[in-house]
Parts: C-alpha cells; structure tokens; sequence
C-alpha cells in the first residue's frame, strides 16, 4: 500500500483535490444511510420511537466509546507510517462495515457493525492532518473550510439518495454505501499519494501517546488550548443531538419519512457546503479568526434553539441556515490549534481531537436520547419533544462564553511553529510543549458515523 510521497515544494491545491475525493466519497456513503438507520434499528428492535430512540443513542455510545480508544492509535500510526495507509484501512473497514449493515438480522451483529466501525473509521482525523502536512499555515483555516465542504457535498446528495433508496428498500441504502466506501480504497490504493515523507515520520510509535488518557494530556500543554479544548467538547457534545434524534424526532413531530429526512439533509448539505466553501475563507482573513470563531458558536445557539421550540416543520427549516453558520467557528479553531503543533505530531493531533469528540459521544448520545425518550413519553411531567435541542443551545452558550474568554489574547509567540513559504512542505521545528484542538464538524459532520 506505499507510494512515493508527494515532492517536497507540491502544489498544495492539487494534495487537496486529492484529500477532498477521499473525504466526499465517505460523507456519500454516510449520508446515504442517515435517513434509513435509525429506522432499521426501530424496525429489528420494535417497541416505537421512544425504545428506538433509547437503542439509537446505545449504537452511537458504543461507537464512540471504540472511537475514544481507537483514534489516538490511529492517529499514531498516521505518524509512524504515513497518512495514506490508515485512510486505506479506514476506507476498507467503512465498506465491510455497511455490508454487514446490510445483511444484520439481528440487533447484535449492528453492534459488531459498530463496533467494527469505531476501531477503523479515521478517515477524516486523518484527511486533516494530511492538510497540514502539505498546506501553509496561513492558508489553513480556508482548507479546512474547503475539507469541510466535502461535508456538506456528500450531504447535498446523499442524504437525499438514501431517502429515495430508502422508499425502494430499507436495506438498499446500506449496499449503495458500501459500494462507495470500496470505490473510495480503490482510488486511494491507485491515485491518492502520500503527504508525509519518511524523513518526517516518528522513529518509533509512543506507548504513552497511543492510548486516549495519553492523547488528550496534548491538549492540557497550554492554557489557551486547554479552555479551547473544553469549548469543543460542548461543541462535540451539543452536535450529538443531531446524530442521535435528528431522524427520529422529525418523524415523531412533524411526521418525515426517510424521503422528507433525505430531502431536509440535501438542504442543510446544501448550506453547509456554501459556508464551508466560500464563506470561511472570506470571512477569517477580513474579520479575524476571533470574530468569526465567536460568532459561529452564536449562530450554533440560534440554531438549536429555533430547531427545539419549532413546533411545524417549516419552521424547523429556519434553523437550518443558522445551523450551517455554526460551521464558521470550526476552521478557525483548526487552523490556531495546528499553528501550535510540529509538523511530527499533526497525526497525534487529529487523533487527540477525535479522543475529545469520541469522550464526548459516550455521553452524548445517551443523554439527548434519554432527553427524548423522557419528553415524548406519555405520561411525563414535560412534553416537549425538543427538549434535547435546547439542552443543546444551552451547552453551545456556555462554549460561547468560554471561547469569548480563552481568545482575548493571542497564544505566547514562543509556540509559534517556524512555516515554510507558501507551497513548501512543512520544516521539521522544535516548540516548547503547545496543544492544539480542533474538531471535524455536523450532521453531517461525521455522522459520523450513526
């Protein structure tokens, strides 16, 4: 699976092009099966909405709890041996994945699906620290806004693809995906080239930097990093809802099938994709990272407020907008957090932010599900099905306050990290202990991977 690594000055548009394929071609295949999962889980384990809403919000704690583990593995490998082997794996894992999804009769061989996908799914961690091995850091927080338009692509189409799949045949979205995520191991093992030279690989795998506890101590080793740190756990946290009761939620009170869901995902792509895409790059250098990252976090507010209190769906689609807005605040964080990072570490970077997401999704998930479940049960002393999305506009208005805090100042320049000119590799530098903290972002945003 070696291939020669790019040239030392590539060009770093042509990496991205690369990069992005990879990154779309797996948001295709989630987006595709976003609408359908949840019901298939409701269909195997029977007992309506609420009890699929309780196994929904299990599937996706068990799936981050893999991923707690796993991605600082992952992240480590990237460094040990090159971007492009892990991306592969993680390609490879997706399409065994999906066809087990396909075929499950039982509740239990979807957890072995889960659990199967949380220990290869790095894709994307991965992508990103391939953007910094071969992007300048000026240009950063715009590659991340491209990087993560691939996002809202693959959720223009998919989504709407899997609802249609969806009405044909429950199961037919499942076997569409894994024929992406095949389609996307046999691009990276015949076109997708190597972004980190072997000069610029860690000799060895570090034991105490491979495990999760160890990974995020990266993100302690400065102030401003650690309180940005804990703004994206809330940001992490604060998404779960989308992942975990999104569908479920839109069938309980506005009556969407997978269609309607499918259709609604296409329009949030949509938007998604234009904020990512062109806004981002725009807005950073004229208004200032700052600016940008805190009013993204407003705009997340709005969101899962209007989202929450909407009690018709027209007025749940105002949120939407609002919801791509918050995309604003993630490239930012990006780019400050892997200024602060030597070139080496950029995978154990990635995979120390996947640990922060992971450790959010263990908890995540159940709670917004138990939220949930709790305010559509009959007899409960709150009906109110949104309940889960203010909970989450709650958790974004603390991050918002914190964020405001942790960048009055910029970081101390003595972490700054010595950056080749535009088009050249990065150099390898010596810093003094910095930590970075960025995320991978929304419904989309990894659905992560239901």
């Amino acid at each position: 699976m070696d291939q020669p690594p790019m040239p030392v000055a590539p060009r770093h548009r042509a990496a991205l092009a690369f990069i992005y394929v990879t990154v779309l071609l797996d948001m295709l295949a989630f987006g595709i099966i976003i609408p359908v999962l949840p019901h298939l889980i409701e269909q195997l384990a029977g007992g309506g909405i609420a009890r699929a809403a309780w196994w929904v919000g299990i599937f996706s704690t068990v799936f981050a709890l893999v991923q707690f583990v796993f991605a600082p593995v992952q992240g480590a490998l990237s460094d040990r041996y090159g971007r492009r082997p892990v991306i592969l794996i993680s390609n490879l894992g997706l399409a065994v994945d999906f066809v087990i999804l396909a075929l499950a009769p039982t509740l239990w061989l979807l957890f072995v699906a889960r659990v199967l996908l949380g220990m290869t799914a790095a894709s994307f961690s991965t992508a990103n620290a391939y953007v910094a091995d071969v992007v300048p850091k000026e240009k950063r927080a715009a590659a991340f806004g491209i990087l993560g338009s691939a996002f809202g692509l693959g959720f223009i189409i998919g989504p709407g693809v899997g609802g249609f799949l969806g009405g044909i045949a429950l199961r037919l979205p499942f076997w569409v995906a894994a024929g992406l995520a095949l389609c996307n191991f046999l691009y990276g093992c015949f076109i997708l080239p190597e972004s980190l030279p072997k000069e610029r690989r860690t000799a060895r795998i570090e034991l105490h930097s491979a495990h999760p506890f160890g990974s995020l101590k990266l993100l302690r080793r400065q102030r401003q990093v650690f309180q940005l740190a804990i703004v994206l756990f809330l940001v992490y946290l604060a998404h779960y809802v989308l992942q975990t009761v999104f569908v479920l939620y839109a069938d309980y009170r506005y009556g969407w099938g997978p269609q309607a869901v499918g259709y609604v995902l296409m329009l949030v792509g949509g938007c998604d994709a234009f904020v990512q895409a062109v806004l981002t790059g725009k807005l950073a250098p004229r208004f200032g990272e700052r600016r940008v990252l805190l009013a993204g976090m407003l705009f997340g507010v709005g969101a899962f407020l209007v989202m929450g209190v909407a009690d018709v769906g027209w007025a749940f689609l105002f949120g939407i907008p609002l919801l791509a807005l918050w995309g604003l605040a993630m490239p930012p964080i990006q780019s400050l957090m892997t200024q602060q990072v030597d070139p080496s570490e950029q995978g154990r970077l990635q995979g120390a932010i996947g640990s922060l997401g992971s450790f959010a999704g263990i908890f995540g998930p159940y709670l917004f599900a138990q939220v949930f479940a709790l305010s559509i049960t009959p007899g409960s002393p709150l009906h109110l099905p949104g309940a889960a999305f203010v909970l989450s506009a709650s958790l974004m208005l603390i991050g918002l306050v914190i964020a405001a805090r942790a960048t009055r100042r910029p970081p101390p320049a003595a972490h700054a990290i010595a950056e080749p000119a535009c088009g050249e590799m990065p150099s390898r530098s010596i810093i003094h202990p910095a930590a970075p903290t960025p995320p991978p972002q929304a419904v989309h945003h990894q659905e992560e991977k239901p």
